[in-house]
């Protein structure tokens, strides 16, 4: 059994019960709507029934076992690769292995979220970072099972890992859960793996990816949530979000968290609320380190243009220009910092891609795109392409139009819950990895006074709704016109009590990240509010 030393937060579990079955089909149900209560973390779910598959009917499953080895080209194959490490920077050792895997002719389909989990059978080690990817495997290079497992275990020595003892420390790990629907027995390898069933870390991410799914075939009524469900319940178990290598990563699910403060840098002479010149970049860089020190600001979010309604957009090569000398400069302090241990991500706050491109090359580490990369086509690419953590807001039409798409006839928080789920998956198919992804429920952007309220309101509700547990979630509400027209301070630079009130209520709800104008100001209200609802008192 594990032993754990996380905070009181009960990890979510799903509660799954087969209705009906038919040959070849099964049901269970599921709800949409989560349960909790504010003096309680612990989540429970139901599902509402749909239609679930075995693992691997979609793919053409030879009707006999052959050979176990070797290279074919008959068909398509989906595998499942458990992914560890507990050494270094553990997420950049498990990004490097994939990367491995890809430029070898493994295609990543899916990733899970990463999860932290403390070690397991040998106790007196580091704790894990373990993730699950879906990979597929192309007809020209078809790995059969044990020849996938050559692969991996080339990655691996290649990586440089050495096994010092049995379930020790290791700086990377890949093991093979699933391939297709087939059953390996051999001496080197068991497909289903056979310790998969009595490890949460494993079912956990696993569950993330195919939670409906018939993983052994001896039991082919249960499913990979049902095995997750009965181990004993944990404590403290979390996702974990990279910002940069030197900085904590965000950890959603702990209770105890930090709320981070997100810094906006405003280089545009248009926007709404931060008139800043464009020759103010010295003094700008100066603010942006006082604030580091200060331990008020985490992330500075730099844009070269205004996302306010109604705003015109400017061209790419503009934006470029008005950003670039900044992030450049920041980066240049930022290694003189970190001597100090003072630690700062830099964000860049566009549309499009080039932008992006150009931001990540002079040293940006977050890509945050208020139209989740729906206004430019070469965007996800970029993203993926970058391997940086992103942000993904929830916004309709552009920042021109989307007053006028207010329109919510199925729910303001389901409706927001599935269009997110939708760029979600469109981002992984162009190769983010799931665990690089910051959702943003876009107060602001398409929505009336009274649905910013909504989202603030019930924010904790859209945080574990099903498909989105596990995600970090950031909330920019500073100086908004809402906030003005309820308290009548029409001056976006004066409002900032009214400010500070949403910030609280997005602590309250569960953000991860504040993005504000005001940041020392907002620094002091999130230590408050941490204080309150996350009983974490800092210095």
């Amino acid at each position: 059994m594990r032993t754990r030393s996380f905070s009181n937060f009960k990890a979510t579990r799903w509660r799954v019960s087969t209705q009906t079955y038919f040959p070849g089909q099964r049901y269970c149900q599921q709800s949409p709507v989560a349960r909790f209560s504010s003096s309680s973390t612990t989540l429970r779910k139901e599902w509402t029934p749909h239609a679930l598959k075995p693992l691997g009917q979609d793919s053409q499953i030879r009707s006999s076992l052959k050979e176990n080895h070797g290279i074919v080209s008959e068909t398509l194959h989906t595998a499942y690769v458990a992914l560890g490490s507990n050494l270094g920077d553990r997420i950049g050792m498990i990004e490097r292995a994939c990367n491995e895997m890809v430029t070898r002719g493994i295609k990543i389909k899916r990733t899970s979220s990463l999860w932290e989990t403390e070690p397991m059978y040998v106790l007196d080690q580091a704790s894990f970072i373990n993730g699950v990817c879906e990979v597929s495997i192309s007809v020209e290079t078809t790995l059969k099972p044990l020849a996938l497992l050559d692969q991996l275990q080339s990655i691996e020595k290649a990586m440089d890992r050495k096994k010092i003892i049995d379930k020790g420390p290791r700086n990377i790990d890949l093991d093979i859960l699933l391939y297709d629907a087939e059953v390996v027995k051999h001496e080197r390898l068991q497909i289903p793996h056979a310790l998969m069933l009595e490890r949460e870390f494993v079912l956990r991410p696993l569950a993330e990816l195919i939670p409906g799914t018939a993983i052994d075939p001896k039991s082919p009524w249960k499913m990979t949530q049902d095995y997750l469900n009965a181990l004993p319940e944990s404590e403290g178990v979390s996702t974990v979000t990279p910002l940069t290598p030197e900085m904590e990563p965000l950890r959603a699910l702990k209770v105890d968290r930090k709320t981070q403060v997100m810094s906006i840098i405003n280089i545009t002479p248009d926007s709404f609320s931060d008139h800043r010149a464009l020759d103010t970049v010295k003094n700008t860089v100066s603010e942006i380190v006082a604030s580091v020190q200060n331990k008020a600001v985490a992330i500075v979010d730099i844009g070269g243009q205004s996302t306010a309604p109604g705003a015109t957009h400017v061209v790419p090569s503009t934006e470029a220009i008005r950003v670039q000398p900044l992030i450049k400069q920041l980066q240049g302090h930022r290694s003189l910092m970190e001597l100090a241990r003072k630690h700062f991500a830099i964000s860049i706050d566009t549309f499009y891609a080039s932008v992006a491109r150009a931001a990540i090359s002079s040293g940006a580490d977050i890509i945050n795109d208020v139209s989740a990369g729906a206004m430019d086509p070469h965007m996800l690419d970029v993203m993926a392409r970058s391997g940086k953590t992103v942000i993904l807001m929830h916004m309709r039409g552009t920042p021109a139009t989307m007053n006028q798409l207010t329109d919510y006839p199925d729910g303001l928080i389901p409706t927001i819950a599935a269009e997110l789920l939708q760029r979600i998956a469109a981002a992984e198919g162009a190769g983010v990895r799931r665990w690089r992804i910051i959702l943003d429920p876009g107060i602001g952007f398409a929505k009336t006074a009274a649905q910013n309220l909504e989202v603030l309101q019930r924010l904790d509700e859209l945080r574990h709704w099903p498909g989105l547990i596990g995600f970090p979630w950031v909330v920019g509400s500073s100086r908004k016109g809402f906030i003005g027209n309820i308290t009548g301070v029409q001056r976006p630079d004066q409002r900032l009590m009214g400010t500070a009130a949403t910030v609280a209520a997005a602590v309250q709800g569960g953000a991860d990240i504040v993005r504000v104008h005001d940041a020392e100001e907002m620094a002091q209200v999130t230590k408050m509010a941490d204080a309150i609802w996350r009983h974490a008192i800092r210095s």
